[in-house]
């Protein structure tokens, strides 16, 4: 694709998120998965947590079942462990990433490894198609010198988690939905395009600072703790205000699928639904 025939990419809509609650008490800011924005296809929720009193986080998220989707775990600060019912353990430093596809479903804890300090990070859920949401369960976890960063322009670095940034590729891979997993970094002032890939629904969310994406009178400013849906093109300009921005930009290819979705199980059919419910009470998560 030429750029001459790309059209720039605007804010369609912007979402706040809302104070929730998860686990055994966990303080969160829900931004997709509430009442103002219950889904964005592939994206069946988003929860970003940060705090630094202990007591928001200390009591975790005890032994809960998933079935026929994925969690993405991305820690900015604080530790946490996570174990499931299949023998997997490993703990996720400031940083890393964890892609868990829960598929036919599994039993996982995630706990805090720290009793003080700062604790802040994302959980992404990542809807899977019918054809996959009873495949095994598998982990992609990166620790933070596993995840690449791209320098594409001054004052800019992106840490790819998943898609690519001027030939440097994230890790993660999942043909299902095509991710692109973005984290952001501008300098005061700083600009950057970026072509995002077609087809996909997209979105931004501001997490420190604000920036402007959009180019002339399209232009709008996202604010801190906001999130954008972008649509209207595939080229994404974004420009940082006086302080700097931290954003993630994610995308992904919508499944157009019904979707069947009571608390940590997501399916296609109700009956279906039904079943990962029977399952997980006979023991056969």
């Amino acid at each position: 694709m030429h750029a001459s025939d790309t059209q720039d990419a605007r804010i369609v809509r912007t979402v706040r998120g809302m104070p929730a609650s998860d686990g055994a008490g966990v303080k969160l800011t829900r931004v997709i998965g509430s009442p103002q924005l219950p889904d964005l296809d592939p994206f069946l929720l988003l929860d970003e947590f940060g705090t630094d009193r202990a007591e928001d986080y200390l009591a975790g998220f005890p032994e809960h079942p998933h079935r026929g989707f994925e969690t993405v775990t991305y820690m900015l600060d604080g530790r946490m462990r996570h174990r499931d019912n299949h023998g997997n353990e490993g703990l996720l430093v400031p940083g890393s990433v964890q892609w868990m596809t829960a598929g036919r479903g599994l039993v996982h804890s995630e706990m805090p490894e720290q009793e003080e300090g700062r604790m802040r990070g994302f959980q992404l859920w990542v809807n899977l198609p019918a054809r996959e949401k009873m495949t095994a369960p598998r982990y992609q976890e990166f620790a933070p010198e596993q995840l690449p960063v791209a320098a594409p322009a001054d004052g800019v670095t992106v840490k790819v988690i998943a898609g690519s940034v001027d030939g440097v590729a994230g890790p993660i891979s999942q043909p299902a939905t095509d991710p692109v997993y973005l984290d952001i970094v501008l300098a005061p002032g700083a600009r950057w395009q970026y072509l995002l890939p077609e087809g996909h629904n997209v979105f931004a969310y501001a997490y420190e600072g604000e920036v402007s994406v959009g180019e002339g009178d399209d232009a709008r400013v996202l604010a801190t703790q906001e999130l954008a849906l972008l649509g209207g093109g595939d080229h994404l300009r974004l420009a940082a205000g006086a302080a700097g921005a931290r954003l993630i930009l994610v995308a992904g290819r919508p499944l157009r699928e019904p979707v069947a979705r009571h608390g940590p199980f997501v399916m296609n059919t109700r009956e279906e639904l039904m079943q990962a419910f029977v399952d997980f009470q006979e023991g056969r998560f």
